[in-house]
């Protein structure tokens, strides 16, 4: 009966075993080879769409920054136009006031200490100058408690003695 139990014998279940297994390779490969061929995932027409998109990007990148600068350029002359023209507004408020005789009056006796016939003229001592036009502090000392005149004869004078 042990033989009975085994009825072919190991070589021949090996020998069988081998056939089926390459019975189940025989058929997996003719499976592959009936499939269609997987393609890769970049086709032709994919790498030709590529492609064109590359080349337009390329071909709009230079007018694009152009445009861009240009717009930049515009932005900035309408920003100095518009400081032109409040320049413009205040020069033209500024000669509005200088035909009004008595601005230009007021402007007379407070920068040349000019008086008008018959009146007293009085220069103050610095203090009152440095108040009333302070940007003129800055130029030193002498500058600011003497008036106009006598700084412009100094410098002739200084001019002369320096030949």
């Amino acid at each position: 009966m042990a033989e009975g139990r085994g009825r072919f014998s190991t070589t021949t279940r090996i020998k069988v075993l081998g056939e089926q297994a390459a019975a189940r390779v025989y058929r997996a490969q003719s499976r592959r080879l009936r499939r269609p061929a997987r393609r890769g995932r970049l086709t032709g027409r994919a790498a030709l769409l590529a492609l064109v998109v590359c080349a337009l990007a390329v071909a709009l990148a230079y007018p694009l920054r152009q445009y861009i600068s240009q717009r930049s350029e515009i932005a900035e002359q309408e920003r100095l136009a518009e400081e032109a023209r409040e320049r413009v507004e205040q020069l033209r408020d500024e000669k509005a006031r200088w035909q009004d005789p008595a601005y230009v009056e007021q402007q007379a006796r407070r920068h040349l200490h000019w008086v008008r016939p018959g009146e007293y003229g009085f220069v103050m001592p610095e203090a009152a100058e440095a108040v009333e036009e302070p940007e003129r502090a800055d130029r030193g000392r002498g500058a600011v408690a003497r008036p106009w005149y006598d700084n412009l004869w100094d410098g002739v004078d200084r001019a002369d003695r320096s030949r």
